[in-house]
């Protein structure tokens, strides 16, 4: 029996609509929700760093999800260097394909998908940044994942293309940061946790792995890497700490046979580490308790082809006009990218000029299209609150400047 409470399986669609109406972007782009529409919670696993034991964290995680009753995927988005299909013990086996989409593969009792899988071999994945993206892709719109409780990603490395393609069209519940104790490791995650706060993905929590080796036979325990480098960081930060997994010789062995860790030696000390990792992540979930900074709009909507109006969880309604937003564009054809400084001249803008659409952006951001042309402008929540023209903030901002004079 699952034992987590279910959410909207529609959660983005009155978002993701524009007065009752997909919009133009929409249309246009690529089709990225149906296959994540029937997930409850999408949670990235990410380091930043490579080395960490990340992977090996994901589908040992997915197992014990899987354990407590909860229908679990896993997306193995490292597609230079995927490693779950060895984890789980899949092989070179590859998935079918039905009515054009890809039906992903299933081991002990969890669906999952790799680039790995694809390949049916174990030839390198020698390709360019665009075509890397276009597997993401496929992965996230392309993938019968069906109904899931739970879908966990396993990260690549870095803070880079993958990480913010999945930010912007994954709608992630959240984000957990998997380090190890020592400092180098830190050092990177804390990157990582930054960029995720960046793009206004909660975190849920940080894992430390390899945290410390306990001999079995005098049962010494011994910090090779360190110790509590993963809970400081946590608590740094504000955010939970979920546990620590020990340098146990099972996990390393378990991952070799393809066999988690929790069939192949459920009593161990390795086991019972992931088993309270997955009561801990679920207790988070069930409770919301996640670190995102910045609120999410409730809705928001075209009223008009010159009015965008944003409604904030606190009650406040925003409004924004076409032109006051097309001038304080913030993208790269409009503003110097090392200085900051202004380089779209407002005289271009025309004084009529109307909205054609607007698309969400993640969780972070709004897509406004404009009659000019222009739409690659991405406005951050907290932008677009700082930009409100409704009137109590025009007269709070008419106060500063009297105040300034």
């Amino acid at each position: 029996m699952a034992v987590f409470n279910k959410k909207n399986k529609n959660r983005d669609t009155d978002q993701d609509r524009v007065s009752g109406k997909e919009t133009q972007q929409a249309k246009e782009g690529p089709e990225i929700e149906p296959g994540l529409a029937a997930i409850d919670y999408i949670v990235a696993i990410a380091s930043g760093k490579g080395g960490v034991g990340k992977s090996t964290v994901a589908a040992n995680l997915a197992v014990a999800l899987r354990e407590r009753g909860m229908r679990v995927g896993l997306l193995d988005a490292d597609i230079y260097g995927p490693s779950q299909p060895g984890m789980l013990g899949a092989g070179f086996a590859q998935p079918d394909v039905r009515g054009g989409r890809i039906v992903p593969l299933s081991r002990h009792g969890i669906s999952f998908i790799s680039m790995g899988s694809l390949l049916g071999g174990e030839g390198p994945v020698v390709w360019r940044a665009p075509l890397a993206m276009k597997i993401i892709h496929q992965f996230l719109g392309n993938v019968l994942w069906g109904e899931l409780d739970c879908l966990l990603i396993d990260l690549p490395p870095g803070t880079g293309d993958v990480q913010l393609t999945l930010a912007q069209q994954a709608s992630l519940t959240g984000a957990i940061i998997v380090t190890t104790p020592q400092e180098i490791a830190l050092g990177v995650a804390r990157k990582g946790l930054k960029m995720f706060e960046q793009v206004n993905v909660p975190i849920l929590g940080v894992i430390e792995n390899m945290s410390a080796f306990v001999c079995k036979h005098c049962g010494k325990e011994t910090a090779i890497f360190g110790e509590g480098g993963g809970k400081s960081m946590a608590g740094a930060f504000n955010v939970p700490f979920l546990g620590s997994i020990p340098l146990d010789p099972e996990i390393m062995k378990s991952g070799e046979d393809g066999l988690p860790v929790l069939q192949s030696s459920p009593r161990s000390t390795a086991a019972e580490a992931y088993v309270n990792l997955a009561e801990s992540l679920t207790g988070f979930l069930n409770a919301g308790k996640t670190s995102g900074k910045i609120a999410e709009p409730k809705s928001f909507q075209l009223v008009s082809d010159n009015e965008l109006q944003i409604e904030w969880p606190d009650g406040h309604m925003g409004r924004h006009t076409a032109y006051h937003l097309r001038v304080n564009c913030g993208c790269a054809s409009c503003r110097d990218e090392d200085t900051g400084q202004k380089t779209l001249d407002p005289n271009s803008v025309p004084l009529d000029i109307k909205f054609t659409g607007v698309t969400k952006v993640g969780r972070y951001a709004l897509a406004p299209g404009f009659s000019d042309g222009h739409s690659t402008g991405i406005f951050l929540y907290q932008r677009l609150r700082d930009l409100c023209e409704c009137p109590l903030c025009s007269r709070d901002k008419e106060k500063e400047t009297s105040f300034e004079v």
